[in-house]
């Protein structure tokens, strides 16, 4: 059985000492390709040389995620594009020695402060418009913003290539109304584990099979029984099983529909 961990911050300090043990262990897990998302310009880079290490295996994002933008984040975003194609390249993703992935961490976020609002609003609109341009999709978070990003995605929806509403945690109002994008999937992570979560409920009810794609967020949010502890993306195993069990599916079926899933949206064989 293969899978796919679309979202782990596994270049992160909380991995330096064992980073090579976390990624062994993914795979003895089942995990056919983990996708890292990058968070500010730092990252971007770092992630490109990481993802070069494990080529096949590990795939990058570049982004600026919201919570790291600041003033200065028109010049953060001009030297990340550097990093991008110019236009959509025409070699398959996996002929490519390090195919960027997808763009992302990328969205709004307006949990803890609204200081940097208008500023979220445009660096998030100028990377919209990058997925447009590069024909690569996104990786979105948002975080008490959702009006507000879906107001952004509808004046681009006809034209981008797809992606994936990172952490979704939401009720099935929410889920139809990320649904309405139809190149987009939902990710789902350790959450769904968690005794008091609606979502096994949610997501049958609301989400077709092939509208979602699994994910860990690592280091954070590990999914029952590790929960409170560092998540790693062979805890995967564990969101494939409560999915299954909430869809009514064996672990394998949902495992070869996700990854048709995560094949569809990145444009990618695993």
């Amino acid at each position: 059985m293969r899978f796919v961990d679309t979202h782990a911050h596994v270049d992160g300090e909380e991995f330096a000492e064992d980073r090579e043990a976390v990624i062994a262990r993914a795979r003895e897990a089942g995990c056919a390709a983990i996708f890292v998302p990058a968070i500010d310009l730092p990252s971007s880079r770092a992630i490109l040389t990481l993802c070069r290490q494990y080529s096949g295996f590990l795939y990058p994002m570049v982004g600026l995620h919201p919570e790291e933008v600041r003033a200065d984040y028109r010049e953060v975003l001009a030297e990340i594009r550097t990093l991008l194609p110019n236009t959509p390249h025409p070699t398959p993703l996996t002929q490519q020695p390090t195919p960027i992935l997808a763009i992302g961490e990328v969205g709004l976020d307006y949990y803890w402060s609204r200081e940097f609002e208008n500023q979220q609003l445009e660096a998030f609109e100028m990377q919209v418009q990058w997925s447009v341009e590069t024909r690569l999709p996104l990786m979105i978070h948002c975080r008490k913003a959702q009006n507000e990003m879906v107001h952004i995605l509808k004046r681009y929806a006809r034209e981008l290539p797809g992606g994936v509403f990172h952490c979704f945690t939401g009720n099935e109002k929410e889920a139809a109304e990320l649904l309405q994008f139809d190149r987009f999937v939902l990710g789902v992570g350790g959450v769904l584990t968690f005794k008091k979560s609606h979502l096994p409920e949610v997501l049958p009810a609301a989400v077709p099979i092939d509208r979602i794609v699994l994910e860990t967020d690592s280091p954070y949010m590990a999914p029952v029984p590790f929960r409170g502890q560092r998540n790693e993306p062979a805890y995967v195993a564990q969101v494939l099983q409560r999915m299954a069990e909430s869809y009514g599916v064996s672990t394998q079926e949902m495992a070869e529909q996700t990854t048709r899933n995560v094949e569809r949206v990145f444009d990618v064989k695993i």
